[in-house]
C-alpha cells in the first residue's frame, strides 16, 4: 500500500505531465484559415494560437474489423507532429484512417498521404476521407516499405502499424530538413527497433509512454476501462 508521501508524490509527477502535454498541444496545432466542407465544415474560419478545431469522436468514424487510433492518442500525436497548414504528412498503416482524416484537416492546404495494406481498411478510409469531405488525401495500398520511395519528402510521418518492419521503413521514409516522425508503438520490439535506428543514425529523438483509462458506466456504477498503453516517439533530423 502507497504511504501518503508516495501518493502526494505520484499525484504531482502525473500533473506534472498532464500540464506538460496540454501545453505542447495548445502550441503545436496549425494557425490560419482552414475551409470547412460539408457537415463538419461549412465555412472558412480563423484559428488563433492556442485555440484548435473540434477534434473527431471515435464513434464518428466508420469503422470495421481494423484498429484504429484512439481519440487521446490521435490527439497527442498530432499535437508532437506539429503540423502546419500546409504540411506534407505521410501515415504509414493508416487503419481506419483516422489519423489521416485529422492530419488532413488540420493541413488543408498541404498533402497527405495514407499508406494500408489491408484492402478491407482501405476501403473504410476511402468512406471516412468521404464522410468528413477531406480533398488533400492520397490512398496507397501497399505494404510499406513498398509505396515510399514514390513519395514526396515529408513535414511529417506517422507511423501506426509497421507489421514487423520498423526499420526497413525508417529507411526509405523522405523526410524535408527540420521535418518529424512520430511513432506510435504497442509492442516492446517496435519502439526498441525505432529507438534503436534513431540513435544509431543520430537523429534527435524523445519518447513517452501514456496509459488511457476511461470511465466506463455500468448499470449504476461508474469503473474505469484501461486502453493499450502506447509509446509516441518523435525523432527530428537537423
Amino acid at each position: 500500500m502507497q504511504t501518503k508521501w508516495e501518493m502526494t508524490f505520484a499525484t504531482t509527477v502525473a500533473a506534472t505531465v498532464a500540464t506538460k502535454i496540454v501545453n505542447m498541444m495548445i502550441t503545436s496545432f496549425p494557425k490560419g484559415e482552414v475551409e470547412h466542407h460539408g457537415n463538419y465544415f461549412s465555412e472558412k474560419i480563423s484559428i488563433k494560437q492556442g485555440v484548435s478545431r473540434k477534434m473527431i469522436r471515435d464513434e464518428e468514424f466508420i469503422r470495421g474489423n481494423v484498429p484504429m487510433t484512439k481519440q487521446e492518442i490521435r490527439i497527442l500525436t498530432l499535437a508532437v507532429a506539429r503540423l502546419e497548414k500546409n504540411s506534407v504528412v505521410v501515415d504509414v498503416g493508416a487503419g481506419t484512417g483516422s489519423i489521416t482524416v485529422e492530419a488532413a484537416r488540420l493541413a488543408p492546404a498541404g498533402k497527405i498521404f495514407a499508406i494500408e495494406r489491408k484492402a478491407e481498411a482501405v476501403e473504410l478510409i476511402k468512406r471516412n476521407v468521404e464522410k468528413f469531405g477531406v480533398s488533400n488525401v492520397t490512398i496507397i495500398c501497399a505494404e510499406a516499405p513498398a509505396g515510399l520511395s514514390e513519395l514526396p519528402a515529408a513535414d511529417a510521418v506517422i507511423i501506426g502499424g509497421s507489421g514487423g518492419k520498423i526499420e526497413k521503413i525508417l529507411d526509405e521514409l523522405k523526410i524535408k530538413k527540420g521535418g518529424r516522425i512520430v511513432v506510435n508503438a504497442i509492442t516492446i520490439q517496435t519502439s526498441a527497433g525505432a529507438l534503436d535506428y534513431f540513435r544509431k543514425h543520430g537523429w534527435n529523438y524523445d519518447a513517452f509512454q501514456v496509459q488511457i483509462t476511461r470511465l466506463k458506466k455500468i448499470r449504476a456504477y461508474d469503473m474505469t476501462q484501461a486502453l493499450n498503453p502506447v509509446w509516441i516517439i518523435t525523432a527530428e533530423k537537423d
